[in-house]
């Protein structure tokens, strides 16, 4: 048995999808690419997962968060694991954010 490398979820195509990401300019730009790309349930869950990352950083509790959502507490402690002890994806756009609102 061959071990995984920890980054193996890191392939070329995601790597490519990325690349196309950042060709985005506009908000309008981000929408029609993702509607495209993806359902509208696959929209909802990654809206509803961001909502509720952007909810826990202004520290709301789960229950507050599920009302206002709509996301499972199950859900919401994923996120929640992922914002504090993933790979840095969610604290680094949750800061980027925050510097736009902020100037």
């Amino acid at each position: 048995m061959t071990a995984r490398r920890s980054d193996s979820w890191r392939t070329e195509g995601l790597e490519a999808l990325c690349r196309a990401l950042l060709t985005l300019e506009t908000v309008d730009e981000a929408a029609l690419f993702l509607r495209d790309l993806c359902t509208r349930t696959e929209i909802e869950g990654m809206s509803g997962r961001w909502a509720a990352a952007v909810l826990l950083d202004a520290g709301l509790p789960y229950r507050e968060i599920h009302e206002r959502t709509g996301v499972s507490t199950v859900t919401i402690g994923r996120v929640n694991e992922w914002r504090r002890h993933g790979t840095g994806g969610y604290r680094l756009a949750l800061d980027r954010i925050g510097e736009t609102a902020d100037g």
